[in-house]
């Protein structure tokens, strides 16, 4: 949908500055300190003070027991450090509070083969066209070097989920993507979930109150990270069931 291609930084920071916007990249992560390091590098090397297209650029540690944070700070991050009981959507919650740009771009720390395009194409679309609110990343995952095998909670749960209850939004690939960008005056007005139920209640959320229309997709390409055992993977389904059900007027309560 955008003329802007993701490798044309030139020409997105020109865009960008022409529409008079600003841009923050928030980052949750927790016990990433082997990767989160690399993503901000990228960041502030390539996208912030390469071309401008990125303002700045904010990780929120959440509770890490590694050296997350520290190793995001020596990379060049503003690091925020919560206290509170652990969760994604309460780390993106903090992130938001403390950054300032009209564009918000979050992204997972876990990505091993990170790259601008993972921020310039999740930005194009909010770029040049105003009616787009949300921004999702599309991508191929691999799961333990074999294709298309990755994204098993996706998969199985959230868009058989999102096609039977909310099926105006079964046409996004990724509900589930960490690689996300919103509007600032859009997520203003959005109540986030305080754990892994996050995107996918952004997701509905935007599409009930602005229209399926107003949610772009681009494809990121390939998105490699820590794969985690199912048995890791259980409280995560069991949110975003939650945040889904809660959503369809089923009400909270136990699975």
């Amino acid at each position: 949908m955008s003329s802007l291609g993701a490798g044309d930084l030139p020409a997105l920071a020109s865009a960008k500055h022409a529409a008079g916007v600003t841009v923050s990249v928030c980052i949750p992560a927790r016990n990433e300190a082997s990767t989160v390091a690399g993503v901000v590098k990228t960041l502030v090397d390539t996208l912030v003070r390469g071309c401008g297209l990125v303002d700045e650029v904010v990780v929120v540690d959440d509770g890490s027991t590694d050296d997350t944070g520290a190793a995001a700070a020596e990379a060049g991050a503003r690091v925020l450090r919560r206290s509170g009981p652990p969760g994604k959507g309460r780390a993106m919650v903090d992130a938001g509070r403390a950054t300032t740009g009209d564009l918000v771009v979050f992204l997972d720390a876990d990505v091993r083969n990170f790259g601008p395009h993972f921020v310039s194409g999740l930005l194009a679309p909010l770029l040049v066209d105003e009616a787009v609110v949300l921004v999702k990343g599309v991508y191929r995952r691999p799961l333990h070097g074999v294709a298309d095998e990755g994204g098993r909670v996706t998969e199985l749960l959230a868009r058989p989920l999102l096609a039977r209850l909310f099926p105006d939004l079964a046409f996004v690939a990724q509900p589930l993507a960490g690689e996300v960008a919103i509007r600032r005056s859009a997520l203003a007005r959005l109540v986030l979930e305080p754990g892994y139920g996050v995107e996918i209640g952004m997701l509905i959320d935007v599409g009930r109150r602005f229209g399926a229309s107003a949610v772009a997709q681009v494809d990121l390409g390939e998105r490699v990270h820590r794969n985690r055992p199912l048995r890791e993977l259980v409280h995560q389904a069991g949110e975003v069931v939650a945040a889904t059900l809660d959503r369809a007027g089923c009400g909270p309560g136990p699975l």
